[in-house]
């Protein structure tokens, strides 16, 4: 899908999508999407998923799973040209649709507003949320060391995003909205995603579930889950 974008086309087409972004509530929220990739160093498979979990109960319900090739690289600012067409190839298989989800990386939290889950947001028309484990953008204030201590990224007087604090002595996770939520909602509902690990509970199992079909222990497709899903 993108394979034959140089990072001055990529550029040019993060600026023009993000001219797309909205935020707005989203007004009603039972499950939650969590997206993530996983892959072998030098390898041009990409093994990708999408959990569906309740919300806020944070029980797994389904998931997703595809691969795709590409070779474009792992270049930071363009991670949605690497891993979105993949996503999007697992998101046409899921017949029911999470009212929200949550991406392995940024949203607006980006020097074009046009991280992972922006990018993602916009071509799939689905309310996003960014949580990245590290920061690649704005002027950062780390958050009290408490748990749901929270601080604003800012650029110049714009609020890209959030550093929350998931755990005590942690490094905290980086929250921004993505498309078609607010901040502030982005931030409400992450806090109810937290459970007892330093990364929120969709992109935790998303995380766990790619590795697991990446090392085979699931199959490609779309799966509804009656009993826990046991991955390791």
């Amino acid at each position: 899908m993108y394979d034959h974008y140089s990072i001055q086309q990529a550029t040019a087409l993060q600026i023009e999508l993000s001219k797309q972004l909205k935020f707005q509530p989203v007004e009603k929220i039972t499950t939650i999407g969590g997206a993530d990739i996983s892959f072998n160093k030098n390898s041009s498979t990409m093994y990708a998923g999408i959990v569906i979990l309740s919300y806020p109960e944070m029980v797994l319900k389904s998931y997703a799973l595809a691969t795709y090739e590409t070779n474009f690289p792992y270049k930071p600012g363009f991670l949605g040209f690497k891993e979105v067409p993949a996503l999007l190839k697992v998101w046409d298989l899921i017949p029911d649709k999470p009212d929200v989800v949550v991406l392995d990386g940024n949203g607006i939290l980006h020097p074009r507003r046009m991280g992972v889950a922006s990018h993602f947001g916009i071509l799939s028309n689905q309310p996003t949320i960014g949580c990245a484990k590290k920061i690649l953008y704005g002027d950062n204030h780390l958050p009290a060391s408490y748990k749901y201590a929270t601080a604003e990224i800012m650029s110049s007087s714009d609020l890209l995003g959030f550093a929350l604090r998931t755990k005590e002595k942690c490094k905290p996770v980086y929250v921004s909205a993505g498309h078609l939520t607010t901040q502030a909602q982005s931030l409400e509902i992450m806090k109810n995603c937290i459970g007892n690990y330093r990364i929120p509970e969709p992109t935790r199992i998303a995380h766990e579930t790619v590795n697991a079909f990446r090392l085979g222990k699931l199959k490609i497709g779309y799966h509804e889950v009656n009993q826990p899903l046991t991955l390791f």
